[in-house]
């Protein structure tokens, strides 16, 4: 299957959290909520789109690391179907309401309010080639 690259801009939703593999690999994983506005005649309308966002080897150590609740990141990824249908996975709510989630693996994630790491991705945070900040 080819997946497109996918860009998302939001905030994220909980602290990231972090797992090792049964092989060794850590993955680490945190949800990102998108907001999006429209008009509608004259209505306002407002409504988020919620995505897990999931990382890989050295760069889920430095997710681990700097991704927490109420931050703003920009991540790169790839969209992961449903292995059976294709779409969306499709769930049910504690309470019995029809949910979907879009699963993401990230290639790359920008901190965007961390002014300690903002200039840098977790990609070249893990690859050690973070940029000297000027000041």
């Amino acid at each position: 299957m080819n997946n497109s690259q996918l860009w998302i801009s939001g905030h994220v939703g909980k602290d990231a959290e972090m797992r090792y593999t049964p092989a060794g690999q850590a993955v680490t994983n945190f949800s990102v909520a998108e907001s999006r506005e429209y008009t509608q005649g004259d209505e306002k309308r407002k409504y988020t789109v919620w995505y897990k966002i999931s990382v890989w080897g050295k760069m889920a150590e430095v997710c681990n690391q700097y991704v927490k609740k109420g931050m703003q990141v920009f991540v790169t990824g790839t969209i992961e179907p449903d292995k059976a249908t294709g779409n969306p996975r499709l769930w049910s709510t504690s309470d019995g309401k029809p949910a979907s989630s879009f699963e993401v693996t990230a290639s790359s994630v920008k901190f965007l309010s961390r002014p300690d790491v903002m200039a840098n991705t977790a990609q070249e945070l893990a690859n050690g080639t973070e940029e000297e900040i000027p000041f």
